[in-house]
């Protein structure tokens, strides 16, 4: 399943890249989604970043059918290689899960106001229900994005102060 997601930050492309560099901010967001635990690693590349997010996740709120497979917590594994500040490739793993999720993160700026694309590929094989799975964990991401977009616009206002 193909999944398109954008959120926007009023903000210049630096600053929302920075945000995203800033380890500090990446525990900020995953407290802004609930999640139980998240180690954070951000390594500087190049003119990009490499990112990794172990978290720990509850599956509360979660439909019976999706828990039954995920349990009462959920490991995700996101790893993110930025290129340069414009973007790169995403990753989100389950381990011991048959799920993934595989795309690419996009940064573009258009008159101080800045956008974050992600576009991937969400797959569970699992017979009988991973369609179900899959529109599930499309769901979640793009509630967690949401997330992450209140806890930027909270960040970046308080880093113009």
């Amino acid at each position: 399943m193909k999944l398109r997601h954008e959120i926007s930050y009023d903000a210049p492309l630096a600053d929302v890249y920075a945000m995203l560099a800033d380890p500090a901010f990446r525990q900020s967001s995953a407290t802004a989604m609930g999640v139980i635990s998240a180690d954070v690693t951000i390594t500087p590349k190049g003119e990009g970043m490499s990112v990794h997010i172990d978290q720990v996740q509850p599956t509360e709120g979660v439909p019976g059918f999706a828990k039954k497979f995920a349990g009462e917590t959920t490991r995700a594994v996101q790893t993110e290689e930025w290129d340069s500040p414009a973007g790169g490739t995403i990753t989100i793993e389950t381990p011991g899960k048959p799920t993934s999720i595989r795309g690419t993160l996009a940064l573009s700026e258009s008159g101080g106001r800045t956008t974050e694309t992600l576009d991937v590929e969400v797959k569970v094989k699992v017979p009988l229900i991973g369609g179900k799975l899959e529109s599930l964990m499309a769901e979640l991401v793009s509630a967690g994005m949401d997330k992450e977009q209140v806890a930027g616009e909270a960040w970046l206002e308080g880093e113009r102060r």
